[in-house]
């Protein structure tokens, strides 16, 4: 369930738990909120702009954690929503959405996921994504595709493309290194 706090013409902290929240819990995290009391409605609606429900803010991993610390039980994820205009369209979508309502379903994640790929052609697919895959990586991928007897899937060429990526030589750039 969802628990509302705060004030929806201006902010708004949904905290999802596990169960109901005893007078004793909901004074603590009234406090914790700056003094936002709880909103005694299951549902909001006013448009707000929050994160989207399949992206889990760090701030929200730290929030659950302070509520453990003062030894709340349950919290499983705290967001907070800004209200805004109808028309309000200035903000980021790869990391924020806008809601017409917040309810009890606000954090539900209703996306199937793809089928696995089977990558047959890996030079094709790393070009195809952008993976900047050197022709020495593309070799050795397919020559481990040979030796465990099937293609590697898309999750495993793309991993690889990862771990042995920018973040050791910022390989993402397609950048030369000139050493002395």
């Amino acid at each position: 369930m969802i628990h509302f706090f705060g004030d929806a013409k201006q902010s708004v902290f949904a905290v999802q738990s596990t169960e109901e929240f005893s007078a004793e819990t909901i004074a603590k995290l009234t406090w914790l909120f700056g003094q936002k009391p709880k909103i005694e409605q299951t549902s909001l609606k006013c448009s707000f702009v929050g994160p989207r429900a399949a992206m889990i803010t760090p701030w929200s991993t730290n929030a659950v954690e302070i509520t453990q610390n003062m030894g709340i039980a349950g919290v499983i994820r705290i967001e907070e929503f800004k209200s805004v205009s109808n028309d309000f369209s200035d903000f980021d979508p790869m990391i924020f959405e806008k809601f017409e309502e917040l309810h009890q379903h606000t954090f539900d994640i209703n996306i199937t996921p793809e089928p696995i790929l089977e990558i047959t052609d890996i030079a094709s697919y790393n070009a195809q994504e952008g993976l900047s895959l050197s022709e020495e990586e593309v070799d050795y991928l397919e020559k481990v595709s040979q030796k465990i007897g099937r293609p590697l899937t898309d999750s495993e060429v793309f991993g690889f493309s990862q771990v042995n990526s920018e973040h050791c030589r910022h390989k993402i750039f397609n950048g030369t290194f000139v050493i002395d």
